[in-house]
């Protein structure tokens, strides 16, 4: 017996460097990423764990129950003779990753394939694959993981199961009481660690396509930190020429280029002089990207070059887009379609997107600066590069674990920023309207702090439609985050009211942060400041605007104490 399981487990390393090897394969990447999948790609699943469950079939042992030996790979067997195989463990790994329909028909076309190989023990055994695919797809769950432990155990009890089977329908009873007797501990004990050890190569295989992509969004993340203060000036030539510049140092392509609708403004890297001295736009694949707005690959009929012997062979070209529409493209050249793999694809698409964002920024500050009290509201619009990149960086984290949740702060940031553009533009807006603008801001910040922030609201619902200038609350509940409960390890508090008292709105902001002194409250909101934590500047262009629009008596008020939190509010006299 113990001579068989060593046996059994050196014919499991070769099931597992199949495993290993198929993994590897696109196909069974895709197979794996795709959270339903439709008919055709359950078909190919079922298939190719058949095939597998087949594998393990052929790479088994022949058991004779008369002389008790054990020999050769699986063929056609005498009537005596029957396998100790590893068929289960692709069976069990199909119920466990597909459910009953890929579980079932991955253990029918193995279970079939043992029925023509004959032996006492063919009805049984093809039978015990397909009861197999049915137990293991009990313990499927749709988007979690089953642990590898549980695994081992699915694999052992269906090879246990399959034992059972044997003793019951295998005839004669004497010839499969002693096949069991020899087989069935060794091959419950492989095909349990079998199965572990598949399910272990393919959880590998995730979580490095996950570090993979974390790697990516990182990247993506930090060159769009690095090119914001050149693209926040708009697409031109300096500022396209010093953004390719920083690319092409960090990213592994032979050249990257950059264009607006109608030319070239910027080329670094190989063949710097050809393709710069022809600046106009004439490939076809350009221009559909500009059509379509859609990442494009092609091979060197896309590339753009006055020189017959450049050594460009292949390019990805992804659009550069402001409010919808493409108004340039990023091209990335390489020497070789070979180099223009997956991780490289999903990269140029994040910085495509985040580059975009940049010129989406770029177009909102040139608004800013024509709008009245420009200096005021610029201040005020100006949405932190940190805060942005830290939300988006959130956003990517939260894509494969929780996407309902990633959708969410999708849409806050997106509100966030869309009210953040309208300050610019609106002179006043309504109380209603400002605490939907906080309520997306802090979503978002809820979400960093992870079960660190209660927000608590207490509205009177009759003065939501005050008036009051735009981006006034939200600088307020920043600051408070920002700096009232900034170092607070847990049960960071802000509370907001919006009250009706007298003839007017009393609107309140109270953290339990760190407070802060008596001379401290005497500078905040009155002046500029310069410190280590900020300028202050936000309260203070917030208390400037409620003195201009509504008079002293909207004035700013703090009170505040060291270690027990702050309170800034305003007081806003009733329309009418």
């Amino acid at each position: 017996m113990f001579e068989l399981m060593l046996t059994l487990l050196e014919r499991l390393g070769i099931i597992v460097t199949i495993a290993f090897i198929v993994t590897r394969f696109r196909f069974f990447r895709q197979l794996l990423q795709t959270d339903h999948l439709e008919r055709k790609q359950q078909v190919s699943a079922i298939i190719f764990f058949g095939i597998f469950g087949i594998i393990g079939t052929y790479t088994g042992l022949a058991f004779h129950t008369v002389s008790l030996e054990f020999d050769r790979f699986a063929d056609n067997l005498a009537q005596q003779e029957a396998l100790a195989n590893s068929r289960v463990i692709g069976v069990v790994i199909a119920g466990i990753l597909g459910g009953y329909k890929i579980g079932i028909g991955a253990g029918l076309i193995a279970g079939v394939h043992r029925l023509t190989l004959g032996g006492f023990t063919n009805v049984a055994c093809g039978l015990s694959s397909i009861i197999a695919g049915v137990i293991a797809a009990a313990f499927y769950k749709k988007n979690k993981h089953v642990k590898l432990s549980t695994a081992g155990m699915i694999g052992a009890l269906a090879e246990a199961v399959q034992m059972i089977i044997i003793l019951l329908i295998a005839k004669p009873f004497d010839q499969a009481w002693i096949l069991v007797q020899g087989i069935g501990i060794p091959m419950i004990v492989a095909n349990g660690i079998g199965s572990a050890f598949f399910l272990l190569i393919i959880r590998n295989l995730l979580n490095e396509e996950e570090k993979v992509g974390a790697i990516q969004a990182h990247k993506s993340l930090r060159l769009a930190e690095l090119t914001l203060a050149h693209l926040r000036k708009g697409l031109n030539q300096q500022s396209a020429q010093a953004a390719c510049e920083i690319l092409y140092r960090e990213i592994d392509a032979s050249a990257i280029s950059m264009t607006d609708k109608e030319r070239i403004l910027a080329h670094v890297g190989v063949a710097d002089d050809h393709h710069q001295s022809n600046s106009s736009i004439k490939t076809d694949i350009t221009k559909r990207v500009l059509a379509n707005g859609t990442v494009a690959i092609s091979d060197r009929e896309g590339i753009q070059c006055v020189h017959k012997d450049c050594p460009l062979n292949a390019v990805v070209i992804a659009p550069l887009k402001q409010r919808g529409e493409t108004i340039g493209t990023l091209k990335f050249y390489f020497q070789s379609e070979k180099e223009i793999t997956d991780v490289v694809i999903q990269l140029i698409k994040g910085l495509s997107s985040l580059l975009s964002n940049q010129l989406e920024l770029a177009e909102a500050d040139r608004a800013i600066q024509l709008a009245k009290e420009a200096e005021i509201k610029a201040l005020q619009a100006q949405i932190s590069p940190h805060f942005l990149f830290n939300t988006l960086n959130i956003i990517v984290s939260l894509i494969r674990t929780d996407q309902k949740k990633a959708r969410k702060l999708l849409i806050n940031l997106s509100h966030f920023l869309r009210q953040n553009l309208s300050g610019t533009t609106e002179k006043l807006t309504t109380l209603e309207q400002e605490l939907q603008h906080v309520e997306a801001y802090l979503s978002i910040e809820e979400a960093r702090f992870v079960d660190k922030l209660s927000v608590y609201f207490d509205i009177d619902e009759e003065v939501l439609q005050q008036k009051v200038p735009p981006l006034t609350l939200q600088p307020i509940v920043e600051n408070a985050i920002k700096h009232g409960i900034k170092g607070k390890e847990k049960n960071c508090m802000i509370k907001i009211s919006v009250k009706l008292k007298g003839e007017g709105t009393v609107v309140s902001v109270q953290d339990n942060g760190s407070g802060m002194d008596a001379e401290r409250i005497q500078q905040i909101g009155k002046e500029k400041l310069t410190s280590k934590s900020g300028t202050g500047m936000g309260l203070y262009n917030v208390n400037r605007r409620l003195v201009m629009m509504f008079g002293e008596n909207s004035r700013l008020s703090i009170q505040s104490e060291p270690a027990k939190g702050t309170t800034v509010q305003f007081h806003l006299v009733s329309e009418g």
